[in-house]
C-alpha cells in the first residue's frame, strides 16, 4: 500500500523500562512453570516410596544430596512465592490494590514473604529432622 503509514510495534521488553510489577509478573509465570517440575520430583519420590525399599532409598539419597536439597528449597520456594502471588492476584480480582503505592507494597511483600516463609519452612524441617 503505497502511502500507508507504518504501525508502530507492539510493546515488549526492549521498549517499557522494568518496573518491580512488571518483573513480578514474568518471575510468577516463570514459578508457575517450576512447579510442573518440581511436582514430577514429587510424583518420583511417591513412584519410588509405592514401589520398594531400595528404589525409595535411592530417590531419598539423590534428594538429600546437596544438589537434591538445593532443588528442593528452589522448589518450595517457587510454590510459596506463587502462592503468594496468587493471593496477590485474588486481591486484585476485588478491585483492591491497583494504586502505585499497594501494587509496589504487594510486590515487596510478596519477594519477602516468599523468602522469609521459605527460610522457616527449612529451619523447620532442619529442627524436626535434626
Amino acid at each position: 500500500m503505497a502511502g500507508a503509514a507504518e504501525r508502530p510495534l507492539s510493546p515488549h521488553l526492549q521498549i517499557y523500562r522494568p518496573m518491580l510489577t512488571m518483573m513480578m509478573s514474568i518471575v510468577h509465570r516463570i514459578t508457575g512453570v517450576a512447579l510442573y517440575f518440581g511436582t514430577a520430583l514429587l510424583v518420583i519420590w511417591l513412584l519410588a516410596a509405592a514401589s520398594s525399599g531400595q528404589a525409595f532409598s535411592t530417590v531419598n539419597g539423590l534428594y538429600g544430596s546437596w544438589l537434591g536439597l538445593l532443588v528442593l528449597v528452589g522448589y518450595s520456594w517457587a510454590l510459596i512465592h506463587h502462592a503468594l502471588g496468587g493471593i496477590r492476584h485474588f486481591v486484585w480480582d476485588t478491585g483492591a490494590g491497583f494504586g502505585p503505592g499497594p501494587r509496589e507494597l504487594f510486590a515487596k511483600l510478596t519477594i519477602g514473604g516468599s523468602v522469609v516463609l521459605t527460610v522457616i519452612l527449612w529451619v523447620v524441617i532442619w529442627l524436626v529432622k535434626g
